[in-house]
């Protein structure tokens, strides 16, 4: 009996490891191996949300945040938005993330949680979290292209998890990409290996929640014009 796209991403969420070196003062987490909860919840998400094997569009983010994904496993999505939208608990951890904050207020006049995730799957080039220390030791969030000697280690286990994701089962003619810088990059990493078709970059939710709150509501038009195509 084949797969439901859920129990791919489960599959290889499940098998996720990164194992390089990597410059100093930077490290991974993986959620699903520093906390049996995490697993979980993960798996109760894309069995509510993916129980079929319908094709979906990919949105593109960076790499997961220590308080988003790196604790739940689930991409823009913190414990509060996990329990308050998704119906999903959470007990070993309680988390707030700003860019899961605008992700949901979007998905909220998409048409909801079920009506987004049945169209869209979200996921990142680096799928774990990476962090980096600071000169006062505290391990802070940290994007796969801060560092150009990090970007070039990570650059091939990207492509790879690129594939990966896109043999789920996804529509690759268009794709849409979270942030311009990270679109700079991941077109480098198409122009190598021919992944998708036409990329559609939108602002990343976390430059909007922090810089452009108060317009927020127009890029929540923008985001919906865009996934629906309307322009």
């Amino acid at each position: 009996m084949s797969q439901t796209f859920g129990e791919k991403v489960i599959d290889f969420n499940r098998h996720l490891q990164y194992s390089d070196e990597l410059p100093e003062n930077f490290r991974v987490i993986n959620p699903y191996l520093d906390n049996p909860e995490t697993l979980d919840v993960m798996q109760q998400f894309y069995h509510k949300f993916y129980n079929d094997d319908n094709s979906r569009k990919f949105i593109v983010g960076i790499n997961p945040s220590r308080h988003g994904a790196g604790v739940t496993g689930v991409p823009f999505t913190d414990t509060k938005r996990l329990e308050s939208i998704c119906g999903i608990k959470m007990n070993s951890a309680h988390t707030h993330e700003i860019s899961s904050v605008f992700l949901y207020d979007m998905i909220s006049e998409f048409g909801g949680a079920s009506e987004f995730y049945k169209q869209f799957y979200i996921n990142s080039p680096f799928p774990l979290a990476i962090v980096r220390k600071s000169k006062e030791g505290n391990w802070l969030n940290a994007n796969y292209y801060d560092d150009k000697t990090l970007f070039e280690i990570v650059k091939d286990y990207m492509i790879a998890s690129l594939k990966q994701h896109i043999s789920l089962g996804l529509d690759t003619s268009e794709v849409y990409v979270l942030g311009k810088k990270n679109a700079t990059f991941i077109q480098k990493l198409n122009k190598e290996s021919n992944l998708f078709g036409n990329l559609k970059v939108l602002e990343h939710p976390r430059y909007i929640q922090q810089y452009k709150s108060k317009e927020k509501q127009l890029y929540i038009d923008k985001y919906i014009l865009t996934l629906n195509n309307l322009r």
